[in-house]
């Protein structure tokens, strides 16, 4: 036998050949630049309270724990599908139930694992009735508890009243204090990390597909057999155990709850961030966030120079989540990170130009394969 016909035996036992380098398939994901700068980073933003002075650590710990709402209404929202303006009812139920705790000699721990328990039985509760609203109407209904919640504080010795309950001990574990501002960084951030993995496996479980279908069409995921209702129940009592939890570390940083402190407007600020990062993305509900606190943490600085009128941090204040709402509205209505990542996605996975030979011909009926690799 030839040393051709060999050849030719060998590759037809082989199978075809690989296509070309220059043809191989498209790539898909992000591309290795891209994952390495998010891991350096996320590596900075842990070193980040070593560095950061008093008021630097003050807003680390703002946006870490809002962090932790955010991610669960964008699970609430971009998954489920159920628009909610009452989660700051979640966060001051977790504050207040560590605060109650620890103020009878209960140890701070068991009160940081019991806030998101408390919150998220408080969320089964009011779920049952709520969730059968859709909508705009389950909207209003989220605010209306928002009130009657505000209202119940009020009137409640056992929660402080409209003076609050004042005195809250530092946060500690066995007899370690970690009430300082640094300590409490850190923890804001690990319980973030907490959050984030909690809901990355939620998302990329079974229950995590049903959701997605969940929030494409209720009647399409009705009709494949997925419990709709029981699905939308857990993940809102999910979310709620999420704000509960950053809710709880809260009380212990400031040492002190009162009704006043949680308003209407903290929860839809929690929804502006969602927006602006993108609804359904736990890189968007981390960058929305970041992204409203820094700006609106500037403007306030802007607003209390010199020359400025009293009311000037307020106005800047709404006239940044009024604006932020509107440029995300017409120009990037899914959010920022979901735009970003869908163009860097797109960019990386394109098939390469089809080069011409050095002969100027297509590789095609230059004997090379084409771009996709089929003949």
């Amino acid at each position: 036998m030839s040393i051709s016909a060999r050849h030719g035996a060998r590759q037809a036992r082989r199978g075809p050949a690989e296509p070309h380098a220059a043809y191989a398939r498209p790539r898909t994901g992000l591309p290795s630049p891209v994952l390495g700068g998010i891991a350096a980073t996320a590596l900075a933003t842990l070193l980040l309270p070593l560095v950061l002075d008093r008021g630097g650590l003050a807003l680390y710990i703002d946006i870490a724990l809002s962090a932790c709402v955010v991610v669960g209404i964008s699970l609430l929202m971009g998954f489920a599908g159920q628009v909610s303006l009452g989660q700051a009812v979640f966060f001051a139920i977790g504050g207040y139930t560590a605060a109650v705790l620890v103020l009878n000699d209960v140890p701070p721990l068991v009160g940081l694992l019991a806030a998101p328990v408390a919150a998220g039985l408080v969320a089964l509760l009011l779920g049952v009735p709520l969730l059968r609203l859709h909508g705009h109407h389950l909207a209003f209904a989220t605010i209306a508890v928002h009130l009657i919640f505000l209202v119940v504080v009020q009137q409640s010795d056992t929660l402080g009243g409209n003076v609050g309950l004042m005195g809250i001990p530092g946060f500690s574990v066995g007899g370690i204090d970690l009430a300082d501002h640094r300590s409490i960084a850190f923890v804001s951030w690990g319980v973030l990390a907490v959050v984030v993995l909690v809901s990355h496996n939620v998302i990329t479980s079974r229950p995590g597909r049903a959701l997605r279908a969940l929030a494409t069409s209720e009647t399409a995921a009705e009709s494949a057999g997925i419990p709709v209702g029981r699905y939308k129940l857990t993940v809102f009592a999910l979310s709620a155990a999420f704000a509960g939890l950053a809710g709880s570390v809260w009380a212990y940083y400031v040492g002190f709850l009162s009704p006043g402190m949680f308003p209407v407007s903290m929860s839809i600020t929690f929804v502006v961030m969602a927006a602006v990062g993108g609804m359904g993305s736990i890189w968007g509900a981390l960058f929305g966030t970041t992204a409203v606190k820094l700006i609106v943490s500037y403007l306030g600085m802007l607003g209390t120079a010199g020359g400025m009128p009293d009311y000037a941090p307020a106005v800047l204040s709404y006239a940044v989540y009024g604006l932020l709402l509107i440029l995300i509205l017409l120009f990037l209505p899914h959010g920022v990170v979901p735009a970003l990542r869908d163009r860097i996605v797109r960019r990386w996975s394109a098939p390469p130009r089809t080069p011409l030979d050095t002969a100027g011909r297509d590789p095609g009926k230059a004997g090379l394969p084409p771009a996709n690799g089929r003949p």
